[in-house]
């Protein structure tokens, strides 16, 4: 045996441990959105098909942009909705607006999650607010109003308790379900595995 030469036994034990040999690519790691609450953790898959609304999500989550904020629109049967809750800036300055990406795919079925508007005659998206689609038989009168641009795939019973805490007349919980909203990497086999 040549000594200046690696044993085989070596070189399989150093290229098990080699980071490099199972990390994951970035083709199988899916950016996720993660929230916190009060209730418990959701997670969210954001779509593809949404690109603008996707990426603007992963901005303001990675930015902690959430976090001092809450759900502050409850409804049971409806949604569940944070973000910004008068948010002057989000619906007038069109830096903080996103045009609309409606794709005949993706609709308001339960779990859907949503990008938040006003009135506007363009249908542009707030980029401070998102809403999750709590009713059992989803909210299909909205598709193509609202866009939509992701789904929840764990945490469905946290939503589920969000919608029927206490609120006032506004439909804003009495006690602050607080945010902490994150992005987590997540292998596709991770997220088939999370699917509600």
């Amino acid at each position: 045996m040549n000594w200046l030469s690696p044993h085989p036994i070596l070189v399989l034990f150093l290229l098990s441990y080699h980071p490099l040999v199972f990390a994951q690519t970035e083709e199988d790691s899916v950016p996720t959105g993660q929230i916190i609450t009060p209730y418990g953790e959701i997670l969210i898959v954001l779509d593809e098909r949404t690109p603008n609304h996707r990426q603007s999500f992963i901005e303001l989550a990675e930015a902690g942009y959430w976090d001092s904020l809450t759900f502050n629109r409850v409804i049971p049967n409806f949604v569940a909705q944070g973000g910004c809750p008068d948010p002057e800036e989000g619906f007038t300055d069109s830096e903080y607006l996103l045009e609309p990406e409606f794709d005949p795919g993706l609709t308001h079925v339960y779990g859907a999650v949503g990008a938040g508007r006003d009135d506007n005659p363009g249908k542009l998206s707030a980029r401070c607010q998102f809403y999750i689609v709590q009713n059992p038989e989803g909210l299909h009168r909205l598709d193509g109003d609202y866009t939509v641009f992701g789904r929840v795939i764990q945490g469905m019973t946290v939503i589920e308790q969000i919608v029927r805490v206490k609120r006032d007349s506004t439909d804003e919980p009495l006690k602050p379900v607080t945010l902490d909203v994150n992005i987590i990497y997540l292998s596709k086999e991770e997220i088939g595995k999370r699917m509600n």
